[in-house]
């Protein structure tokens, strides 16, 4: 006999004929998750550098623009409880696109900085909302658990792949549009324009594309107590428990030391990179052109990133995270040395003329070692992760237990995350401004310590 066909659910006239293949909105779903992402840390880093701001305001700026990722945690029950998440989904994409629009139409205004941080804060909002919704729809329409496993690879590679056209792709782009037409606003609209009608085409693309689970609906809003207030007891209460059980744990301040203080050098460095990059040798920089940037640190610094972060994981995967994690702190945080050796020597002209095929394949070398040296170590941090939200704190030096609340913890663990990114580079433009390139870097070694410090003092247990 053949196979039966897929039984529609008549009582829902919405229900597609079948069940979508994930291969049609997988993909495109992690691929637009990534690329607002980038387009605030990366894309808004590079833009306000080719539009003249200086490093402090620029890293003042952009490193604000991680506050919507540390709140999140506060607002993602609310995904749960108002609407379905692919409605969420459709309607963040379409305001990512009309965000992006409007920086590219206020950019040649001149008070174009006020406008468009506003505009970027949005996108950053709508993105990090966006990744609740997409997460939480990827569980619903996945509930085999194998599914769920088969499809994670794809999701990491059309993430990464959304960096990749993001830091490498897009601001190459840019560069090209400046060299041929001789304006960076010009150029930087354009860009905007372009991720503007992106996000309108997948907004619509999403709108048909995406299933529809019968599990994604609103969260119950009345309760069997108290109708009247049952809603808000409802969310309140879960929430309000979760949130205290997170602050309850018995290592409840290593967990925030290491969360905070990890990575507390590369949060610094990592503002200061693009520019030093863009940054001509007479200002101490290396005088790369905004194409060269989007080659050596957009593509073959991302590719590193992302080859780090496999090998990373491969590698706990065999020996576990007890093990690993000190050459993975050494391999982090030892590459910043290659940037106070380029600050040094590169911006003198030792390595070859600014931009010269020499001195680029140079710089190329370094940042390759420093991104995959990055990669590989912040598989540690992200392995810590899944481990404080899988298992409650072990006491007296017995075996914690399974984590009620592993999805809301590691919620809160990634809004500490972006924290730790968040407060560090705050200062740094300044920082690099009182002190030179060279200094600055070297001073980032030091800040080194204090993530040396948490990995020698958090508890790490692998049979836990």
């Amino acid at each position: 006999m053949p196979p039966a066909s897929p039984v529609n659910d008549a009582t829902d006239p919405t229900a597609l004929p079948s069940r979508p293949s994930p291969w049609r909105w997988v993909p495109t779903l992690y691929f637009s998750q990534g690329l607002p992402y980038v387009a605030v840390t990366t894309l808004a880093l590079v833009m306000y550098k080719n539009l003249g701001l200086g490093n402090a305001e620029i890293a003042l700026y952009t490193s604000w623009l991680y506050l919507p990722w540390v709140v999140k945690p506060l607002w993602s029950p609310l995904v749960d409880l108002l609407g379905r998440k692919r409605m969420w989904i459709v309607a963040l994409q379409a305001m990512l696109a009309v965000s992006l629009a409007m920086v590219a139409l206020v950019l040649p205004a001149p008070n174009f900085v006020r406008f468009t941080l506003v505009m970027f804060w949005l996108v950053a909002f709508a993105s990090a909302t966006h990744d609740i919704a997409a997460d939480g729809l990827y569980l619903l329409a996945l509930p085999d658990k194998r599914r769920q496993a088969a499809f994670v690879g794809v999701r990491s590679l059309f993430y990464r792949l959304a960096m990749l056209s993001g830091q490498g792709a897009l601001v190459w782009w840019a560069g090209w549009l400046h060299a041929r037409h001789g304006s960076f606003v010009a150029a930087w609209a354009t860009v905007m324009a372009a991720l503007a009608a992106f996000f309108a085409v997948m907004a619509l693309w999403h709108a048909w594309a995406l299933p529809r689970p019968a599990g994604d609906r609103p969260a119950r809003r009345d309760g069997p107590h108290d109708a009247g207030h049952g809603a808000r007891h409802d969310f309140i209460a879960p929430f309000a428990e979760s949130l205290a059980a997170f602050f309850r744990r018995a290592d409840i301040v290593r967990v925030l030391a290491f969360l905070l203080l990890y990575r507390f050098a590369e949060a610094q460095l990592v503002k200061l990179i693009v520019p030093f990059l863009l940054d001509p040798p007479e200002g101490g920089g290396l005088g790369l052109t905004t194409q060269q940037v989007g080659i050596v640190y957009g593509s073959f610094g991302v590719a590193a990133l992302t080859a780090g972060g496999l090998l990373g994981g491969w590698w706990i995967a065999h020996v576990g995270l007890a093990r690993a994690l000190w050459p993975l702190v050494w391999a982090m945080n030892a590459p910043n040395l290659l940037y106070v050796a380029l600050a040094a020597f590169g911006s003198g002209g030792m390595f070859g003329a600014p931009g010269s095929f020499e001195a680029l394949g140079i710089v190329t070398a370094a940042v390759v070692v420093e991104q995959f040296g990055y990669g590989f170590g912040f598989t540690a941090y992200m392995v810590f992760m899944l481990r404080v939200a899988a298992r409650t704190a072990p006491a007296h030096g017995g075996a914690g237990a399974d984590n009620p609340h592993a999805t809301a913890h590691y919620a809160l663990c990634t809004g500490f995350m972006a924290l730790g990114m968040m407060l560090p580079g705050l200062a740094a433009g300044w920082l690099q401004q009182q002190l030179g390139y060279t200094a600055f870097f070297a001073w980032c070694c030091v800040a080194t310590l204090p993530g040396f410090a948490v990995a020698a003092w958090v508890r790490v247990d692998d049979d836990g």
